[in-house]
């Protein structure tokens, strides 16, 4: 199963604060973990909201807000894309990932074609693989 693990945003994140050297090569030698265990598929940080959009959907209408976002706890701050074989395997890893006072991790497991059952059709699942294919080619 694929599992995406949310980094949520903190006020020093949010305020542009980068980390230190050693917190980048605690983090990197977390994820060197990862990927030799054969667990992490993607993962990247993202700038704070201020360099952020928000595009809302009302009534056939939409609006574009500008960064700042002022709740801090609705916000992320990075992701990983991990395949693992289990929640309680994720949450082992996670639970390794370092982390400081008051930061916080949210795993959501990726929806797989499977789980949509009879409406995802056979040829709705060609098309999909299609285009999987296509983003994979994509990035090489």
């Amino acid at each position: 199963m694929r599992v995406m693990v949310l980094l949520k945003s903190t006020p020093e994140i949010e305020a542009g604060a980068g980390g230190t050297e050693e917190a980048f090569a605690e983090m990197g030698r977390y994820n060197e973990a990862l990927v030799n265990a054969g667990i992490m598929l993607d993962g990247e940080g993202l700038h704070p909201s201020s360099a952020g959009v928000r595009i809302g959907f009302e009534g056939g209408k939409t609006t574009v807000t500008d960064g700042p976002f002022a709740e801090t706890k609705e916000l992320l701050a990075g992701f990983w894309m991990w395949k693992v074989e289990s929640m309680d395997e994720a949450v082992e890893w996670a639970k390794k990932c370092p982390m400081n006072d008051g930061d916080q991790l949210e795993l959501r497991r990726v929806f797989e074609d499977e789980d949509f059952g009879e409406a995802f059709t056979p040829e709705l699942r060609e098309q999909e693989a299609k285009l999987r294919e296509r983003i994979q080619a994509q990035r090489q």
